[in-house]
């Protein structure tokens, strides 16, 4: 016997609140995901480089910390697609990928301490390792939380959820900076690394019980899908095609300077580790401040537009750092970066959400991180040739320019690569879903910090004219 139609109506009102809790749960517990993550970058990820430099580690051998790491972890993001077309339970496979992750940071710490001729190298293969199990996760996490998220409000989700870890990372940051600075005239220097990388491992274990409350929706087309990545890219448009170029080669441009900044801080500048962590923590701020901003920018006139602006503004950046080595400069140059770089990953990010179809996500995030990485190797080590051969003295006729070092000269390269990308792609490609239209001064106008500077001064003005 069936039910009356009016006997439906409480059951599907049950179920799609149900639906929406469910949607919520896994919605918090993603942030709290982030949030464990931000404490592995912060107190982590973000100080690899340093521990490279105390094992005595050569421009080549940091080009390759960054490099090499990166492009590894394509072809787990490569296998992660392929095993989730037999292996569905996505859920799985991230809470697999972060528990090895935070079993990584073990060799990380031990290896170079036993094997110290080996150091740098060991360092490198461990971050290899832990990168490998990062971006094993990425294109099943992406497509796994992207489902519970209408197409416009990703973007405040995605910036809520950075801007949490923007803060957690800012604070890790600077507690590393603080422990390290303890250690940092002492033999034993390593002690400091080895307590900030088991930090970064344990928060890493913590993310893994926060993914297992995120549940799953499935969509059953995407587990009969058989395509190769090529017949995928064939299948895209040409405006998604552009996109991956310019993406790609903008990482490109940015790696010739990003391994290096670490040796300009703590070798030519002599930056203490405190000093070093303040820098990077107020790169963290500026993107603490903004991230929310970005979001509600990105979802209302696009992510096209988002990448416009901040592809236009990303590139003068590195230039800065041939103009002053004063500490208060730079620390304001990386705290414009915060800001900049924030939209910019935002971008980036939602672009590819909104190019694709949801069942194919997964495989459009493996295929731009693959781009992405192999941009960020080339940079790398054409980074670590342009260190070799350059020189720190500038002489013409009309110029004398005496450096620290040719570091400085490394960024401004970066800067001018970096614009030739962005002015040469970016009018290339579209934006991939429907969006309120707006002039470019009027995007300049909503652009985070300077909005809330122009209603501040336009207030006060209209307060001086009363």
């Amino acid at each position: 016997m069936s039910l009356p139609e009016s006997a439906s109506f409480p059951i599907e009102s049950q179920s799609r609140s149900r639906s929406r809790e469910i949607t919520e749960e896994s919605r918090r517990y993603g942030l709290r995901d982030g949030a464990c993550q931000a404490v592995t970058q912060g107190s982590g990820e973000q100080y690899l480089s340093a521990f490279a430099l105390l094992l005595h580690a050569s421009p080549f051998q940091l080009s390759l910390l960054s490099a090499l790491p990166q492009l590894i972890g394509t072809g787990a993001q490569v296998a992660s697609v392929k095993l989730l077309r037999r292996f569905p339970d996505r859920r799985a496979l991230i809470r697999a990928g972060t528990i090895a992750q935070a079993l990584a940071w073990i060799p990380i710490v031990l290896l170079p301490l036993l094997f110290p001729e080996f150091g740098p190298w060991l360092v490198i293969l461990g971050a290899a390792l832990y990168f490998a199990c990062t971006q094993f996760t990425t294109p099943t996490w992406n497509s796994f939380i992207a489902d519970h998220l209408d197409q416009h409000e990703r973007g405040a989700y995605f910036a809520q959820r950075a801007k949490i870890m923007a803060g957690l990372s800012f604070v890790a940051l600077c507690a590393a900076g603080m422990l390290l600075s303890l250690w940092q005239q002492h033999p034993l220097a390593w002690i400091g690394f080895a307590l900030i990388f088991t930090a970064a491992g344990g928060a890493r274990w913590l993310s893994a019980l926060a993914v297992t409350r995120v549940q799953d929706i499935r969509h059953p087309a995407q587990h009969h899908v058989r395509q190769s990545f090529r017949s995928f890219l064939g299948t895209t448009g040409r405006s998604f095609r552009r996109f991956l170029l310019f993406s790609g080669l903008m990482h490109a441009a940015v790696l010739i300077a990003g391994p290096f900044f670490v040796v300009y801080m703590l070798r030519d500048l002599h930056w203490s580790y405190l000093v070093y962590g303040a820098w990077l923590a107020a790169g963290i701020l500026g993107q603490l401040v903004t991230l929310g901003a970005w979001g509600r920018f990105g979802d209302r006139f696009g992510n096209k537009a988002l990448l416009a602006v901040t592809g236009f503004m990303v590139p003068f950046l590195p230039m800065l750092y041939l103009v002053s080595a004063n500490l208060g400069f730079l620390l304001v140059v990386n705290f414009l970066g915060g800001v900049t770089w924030g939209g910019l990953a935002l971008g980036l990010q939602n672009y590819v959400f909104d190019a694709v179809r949801p069942e194919d996500r997964a495989k459009a995030v493996a295929t731009s991180s693959t781009l992405n990485a192999m941009g960020w190797c080339l940079g790398a080590l054409v980074g670590s040739r342009l260190v070799d051969t350059l020189p720190a003295t500038i002489e013409t006729a009309a110029l004398s320019l005496r450096l620290t070092s040719n570091l400085p000269l490394v960024f401004f390269i970066s800067g001018v690569l970096r614009l030739l990308v962005s002015a040469g792609l970016l009018r290339t490609f579209h934006e991939a879903r429907s969006v309120e239209r707006a002039a470019p001064h009027e995007l300049l106008r909503e652009l985070p910090l300077l909005k809330p500077l122009t209603q501040l001064l336009a207030g006060s003005l209209s307060r001086a004219c009363k």
